[in-house]
Order: C-alpha cells, then structure tokens, then sequence
C-alpha cells in the first residue's frame, strides 16, 4: 500500500476573491492552518457540538458559505444543510424539518428569517445560535430577534475574507446588550485601532492579526499597503472599544458599499455609467436600508435636459452585463457635486445630504 501524501500544514489550500476595501478584487489566500484555526476558534465561540447543523444559505464562494458548508461537517463533526437558493419560508421549513441548530448571514438573512418563522407560527426551537454579519447590523433587529427565537442567542459579529471571524460576537444568552449594540469580543485574533487616542471613545482603523488570517494575496503587489511594519491586516473600516473590549464599527474608511453582505465598488458602476449619454457627472453613494444594510444610490448632474431615472440605468448596465446587486437603487439628480480644491467629489457630504434628508 502506498502511504498518503501528507501535505504541508501552511500549503495555500483556498484562494477566495474579494472586492476588499480598496475596490479591485483580490484573490485571498488561506492555508491548512488558517482555516483550522478558523474551525476551531468557531467550534470553541460558537456553541457548537458534534451533531450540531448548519443551515447555509449564503453563497458558498463566499467565506462564511464555504467554512459552513465544507469544513464545519469536517472538523466540528456539524452537519450542513444546503439551500440552492435563498426563499425565506423554505428556509424556516428547513430549519424546523432539519432540527438546524445555526445559521450565519447578513442583516437580509435575519429580517427576512425573523418575519418567515412569525407566519409560520413557529419560534425555531432547536436554533441555537444566528450570527449576523456582513453589513451594517440594526441593535433593534438583534434584540427582536434574540427575544423571538425560543432558544437561540442572536448576535453580531466583524470579519472580512482577510481575517474571518474576527470577532466572535457575543453568545452569553443574557448579555443581549453587549450582542446587539456592539460587534463583539475578538476571538483568537490581536484587534487593535491605529491612529486612536488613548480616549475610550476614539476611533482608528481596525488592524488584526491572528492564526486565522490569509498567507497572502495572489499578487503580492496588492499587499503592499494592506499590512502594517506588524504584520497586522488593515480593515479599511473604523472602530471603537466600549465597556473594556467590545468593539464596535463605526464605518468605513473607503467607499464600499456593503449590500446584502456583497461588496459593490462604487467607482467600477461610476466609470461604467460616465459612458451614459445623459450622465454629466455621477457619484454613488451607499445608504442605510433596514432590508439590505445598504442600498447604492446615485447621485448624477444630467447632460442637458434628460432626466435618467433607475429604470434607464439598470437598463444601460444590463446590457453591459453588470451583476444586478451592483445596479443602483435610488437616483438622485443634483445641480453640480460637491467637491475639494483639487476636484475631488467629497462623498461623506453626499451622504450627510441624503441621509439627513432622507430622515
């Protein structure tokens, strides 16, 4: 008999693209180790059990999906249960059918689940644990989830493909508070601010580092701001420590915008639209949307008397064949952009005008 190859434990074993921060996907390289230290931070943080099952209904060439799917069953002795595509009544007949015992997914997953199981007459009794994350994640939708669901503790969590599972939430059932208002404790990874005060309240740049996190990129050219002299993962996104150790995002440092959990680079739809005939000028902005944590808006200065609306963009970016999550949701017409010296559109200025004026 032949023996077994036996393959380096810091080999890369998964390569899994992301839009990042900076908005060109790179390709996230993760090894045997990595991703064991990832299972194992989750079968120690996430009150997993031998026998314990997994719905995924997330995407599975996406981080969560693939640990859910393929290494759980492997390493924690869990069970997956697929959905080919996501309907959130047939998910609650799947998670009352299956007897699932977690689900992780982005704020749509647990609105959509939440309003599923109350016409189903059904308070999911054998769900232990929903974990949500991905995008901006509403307190109130936590503590209504977490006081609906019989049995299960519902909590936020932070990470990126990068640095998976970054925090792991909070999973003490009467610490609502903490699960709700805030992103967690880190788990096995060193999170740190950089550029933050010694003030309890200041904000810096998420940074971590830990077992968990990538080898490496595909093109190293893409690390080269990525990492700090550490060695520490640059987030791109800003955060904040409350009650001594919780942290708390408190947005992003770039423009991503973060739409049922799939990251869309403004600036790529931007340039596509510029080719528009009646689009002078157009930023996209995202916006808080309680269905799908962010919603892309545009903001155009039309080319003379033309008034593009949402239909006429979708209808543009469709036949260039642009991935529908991308296509913007709202548009607004203004009469110029607001800009800096050296002509750059200042975006958090957009966003302070629509929200304020959306609220």
């Amino acid at each position: 008999a032949h023996p077994l190859p036996v393959p380096d434990p810091d080999a890369v074993r998964m390569i899994m693209y992301t839009s990042g921060t900076t908005g060109s996907p790179k390709g996230v390289m993760h090894s045997h180790n990595s991703i064991h230290a990832l299972i194992r931070q989750i079968g120690r943080h996430w009150l997993v059990e031998p026998g314990d099952r997994f719905l995924v209904a997330g995407p599975i060439s996406h981080i969560g999906g693939s640990i859910y799917a393929f290494e759980c069953p492997l390493l924690l002795g869990a069970t997956a249960v697929l959905m080919e595509r996501w309907d959130a009544d047939a998910a609650v007949t799947l998670l009352e059918a299956e007897r699932c015992t977690h689900f992780a997914g982005a704020t749509p997953f647990l609105v959509q689940t939440l309003a599923a199981a109350r016409r189903a007459g059904t308070r999911l009794p054998h769900l232990k644990l929903f974990v949500c994350g991905g995008a901006s994640v509403p307190p109130a939708l936590i503590r209504e989830a977490a006081d609906y669901f019989e049995r299960a503790v519902v909590t936020r969590v932070y990470g990126s493909t990068e640095v998976p599972v970054t925090t792991v939430g909070v999973t003490d059932a009467d610490d609502v508070a903490h699960a709700a208002e805030t992103d967690g404790r880190p788990g096995i990874a060193t999170v740190r601010l950089a550029g933050a005060g010694d003030g309890a309240a200041d904000t810096g740049e998420v940074v971590a580092r830990g077992p968990q996190m990538l080898v490496g990129y595909v093109h190293p050219e893409d690390e080269a701001s990525v990492f700090d002299a550490e060695g520490y993962y640059r987030t791109g996104d800003l955060g904040r420590w409350v009650d001594g150790g919780y942290l708390v995002i408190a947005g992003r440092i770039k423009d991503i915008i973060i739409r049922n959990g799939e990251n869309i680079a403004p600036k790529e739809v931007e340039d596509l639209l510029l080719a528009h005939p009646d689009i002078g000028e157009i930023a996209i902005v995202g916006l808080p949307d309680p269905k799908t944590g962010e919603r892309a808006c545009a903001v155009i200065v039309p080319r003379g008397a033309a008034q593009p609306d949402v239909a006429s963009l979708r209808a543009f970016l469709d036949a260039m064949g642009v991935a529908k999550f991308k296509i913007p949701e709202q548009v607004a017409l203004w009469e110029a952009l607001p800009k800096n010296d050296a002509g750059k559109v200042l975006k958090h200025q957009i966003r302070a005008a629509l929200t304020g004026a959306a609220g």
